[in-house]
């Protein structure tokens, strides 16, 4: 049997058994390390079980290939005992958007824009065979599962950052265009604001700016910041975030700026107003509600390019693997709070910024449970 917790409805989850499903051709299970808790699942927590059942959270799952079906190894590439990182999409592999690499904005996969769609940690546990999520020992690898080699010399918990990672690397350099010796503000120093500041050093921005509060937390997180290669830091409840950046910059304001804040719509407004002219920013933060006071005058004025963001592509987290095992940054620093598997709704209430203090980056272990 297989354990898993299960997400019953909105802030419950209880752990239950499920039988090692029956694989159909070209598919496999994964027996999984750890699963990284994504700041997305604490609003999926609070709404998809109500809105679509039961269902297993999780979808940064980093482990060991347990079981492959017929025609499998050829499909994924990878052979049984081989340790991997998995992509939360599931997509067709035949439309438009994937055949030109944008395979996140798949229809197959596109929860967010479609009913129906399925990928891992979004998908309820009454579509077969039920373990979608990474919250559980072993997960589903369905055939077109979008799947990473993992290197041995890292370690499970620095692994789970694949995806929040890939996520830097695709706002800061791949879609941001961050270029040697540029200007770069970023939003939030939560941890795809961190990631962020670590793929804009890789990419060789000269300055590197990254906001937050006076908080407890901020202040921890800002101070990581600085260790990820951060030239400075703002309080934004303590200064003028528009002076400062002026100042920093010579009165140019920034190339680029990423906002990945979680909070209200103000970051929204700031961030096009810290771009220089010429500038381009990055929308990466959900607000969950309508941006007051947005002018939009100020992209044709200042002649700025404004683009939505989410996810990261295959490239992204193929490099974002690679600073992994260059070990060049200390990512374990990152990764604050490992949970058991029958902790699931304390670590969904610590993103969520309800559970225990200090977390960044947390972790599922499926084989623990708290009183081991």
């Amino acid at each position: 049997m297989i354990n898993a917790a299960v997400s019953v409805e909105a802030r419950k989850t209880e752990l239950r058994e499920f039988s090692e499903p029956q694989l159909t051709a070209g598919s496999g299970l994964l027996k999984v390390e750890l699963s990284g808790v994504c700041g997305s699942d604490w609003p999926y927590y609070l709404k998809y079980p109500s809105t679509k059942g039961p269902l297993i959270l999780g979808h940064e799952g980093v482990g060991l290939i347990d079981k492959l079906s017929a025609g499998a190894a050829k499909r994924f590439g990878f052979k049984e005992g081989d340790r991997v990182a998995l992509e939360e999409y599931l997509p067709c592999g035949h439309c438009d958007y994937c055949r030109s690499g944008d395979f996140r904005l798949c229809d197959d996969t596109d929860t967010l824009n479609r009913q129906g769609s399925i990928r891992y940690g979004s998908t309820p546990v009454s579509i077969e065979p039920s373990l979608w999520g990474g919250y559980s020992q072993k997960q589903f690898l369905h055939p077109n599962t979008v799947m990473h080699a993992v290197p041995g010399n890292i370690s499970s918990k620095v692994a789970t950052l694949a995806l929040p990672l890939g996520n830097g690397v695709e706002w800061a350099y791949l879609q941001g265009g961050i270029c040697l010796g540029e200007a770069v503000v970023i939003q939030g120093p939560g941890q795809q604001g961190l990631a962020c500041v670590i793929a804009a050093k890789e990419a060789g921005a000269g300055l590197i700016i990254v906001t937050g509060l006076s908080n407890e937390a901020d202040i921890k997180r800002l101070a990581l910041a600085k260790e990820f290669g951060a030239d400075h830091t703002v309080f934004v409840d303590k200064e003028d975030l528009l002076e400062r950046v002026a100042d920093l910059t010579g009165g140019l304001m920034a190339d680029l700026v990423i906002d990945c804040a979680s909070g209200g719509p103000e970051t929204v407004v700031s961030a096009l107003q810290l771009a220089r002219k010429k500038g381009r920013v990055i929308l990466g933060g959900r607000k969950f509600q309508p941006i007051p006071n947005f002018d939009s005058d100020q992209m044709i004025t200042r002649f700025l390019t404004v683009k939505g963001m989410r996810g990261h592509s295959f490239e992204s987290v193929e490099m974002a693997i690679q600073i992994m095992a260059s070990g060049r940054y200390p990512l374990e620093k990152m990764c604050t709070h490992v949970f058991g598997l029958d902790e699931v709704d304390l670590a969904l209430k610590t993103v969520g910024g309800e559970g225990l203090p200090g977390a960044i980056h947390c972790a599922v272990d499926p084989w623990a449970l708290s009183n081991d």
